[in-house]
């Protein structure tokens, strides 16, 4: 009897391991910190070029832990000293992570101050919020915003920028438990904004021209995606991806009603 509740756990340890993805590495191309093909940088210098240009996704599983890790063009740097108001060492990016777990269900849209949908079948189910912001700030803004989608929020209980990464830890349980093979990844990359408008979740607008700290090129309207860099399919860094996430994110306004456009729909990636 002993040898067999021995081989049962440890054939049950072995389809765990199997099951889950204990690493996952995801590219993305240069240049594409563009959103739509269309958007620019705010005027400000901090907003140096390469800021928001993501250019790898890592996810390991450790130990009971989730670590995310986003590559950046440049050194990711920290000009608003965010360790003097409880950060976690940057100042600018504001990224957020969506998980699909399930084949069905999930969230299709974006969380608030993003203007983006997901695609469907290619909904989520948790949203990790990689932020340079303390995690009291977190919890105030998504209980306050995110209505029915702040039971997919996840705040990372660490969260730091290394050179040109930007990298986040979770435990796994938060996430529902392990990440199994066809789960779906997306990265949207946006700005921390500490003074967002009402309702949104401390991100940086996108309005018709850039300012010192808008960027500029898409419209003043609430129709465009406020989302500068995406993966999309097949994530490996190609050029062709760069048009591909053009596409993604386009979009239509209507002036005379700005709920009548049509919002960009996001894909997700299943490595």
């Amino acid at each position: 009897m002993r040898h067999i509740i021995v081989m049962t756990t440890a054939f049950c340890m072995v389809a765990s391991l199997a099951f889950a993805q204990a690493k996952v590495s995801l590219k993305d191309p240069v240049g594409d910190d563009d959103g739509p093909g269309t958007y620019t940088y705010p005027t400000d210098p901090v907003y140096k070029p390469g800021s928001f240009d993501m250019t790898s996704f890592e996810v390991e599983e450790k130990g009971g832990e989730v670590i995310f890790r986003v590559g950046i063009r440049v050194p990711v740097e920290d000009p608003w000293d965010s360790k003097s108001w409880g950060g976690n060492g940057f100042s600018l990016q504001f990224i957020q992570v969506y998980i699909d777990t399930k084949p069905d269900g999930g969230f299709c849209e974006g969380l608030p101050g993003l203007n983006i949908q997901f695609k469907e079948g290619q909904c989520y189910e948790k949203v990790v919020l990689i932020s340079p912001q303390p995690k009291e700030r977190l919890h105030s803004e998504f209980q306050q915003k995110a209505g029915k989608l702040k039971q997919a929020v996840v705040i990372p209980k660490a969260t730091r920028a290394r050179g040109k990464v930007i990298e986040a830890v979770a435990d796994a349980k938060d996430l529902g438990g392990p990440l199994g093979k066809g789960t779906g990844f997306q990265v949207i990359m946006q700005s921390n904004e500490g003074y967002p408008d009402a309702k949104d979740l401390l991100t940086r607008k996108v309005n018709e021209y850039a300012g010192q700290h808008r960027f500029g090129g898409g419209s003043d309207y609430d129709c465009d995606p406020h989302v500068i860099d995406i993966l999309v399919p097949p994530a490996k860094g190609g050029k062709d991806e760069i048009e591909a996430q053009h596409k993604a994110l386009a979009y239509t306004c209507d002036p005379n009603n700005p709920d009548a456009g049509s919002r960009a729909k996001i894909p997700m990636v299943y490595p």
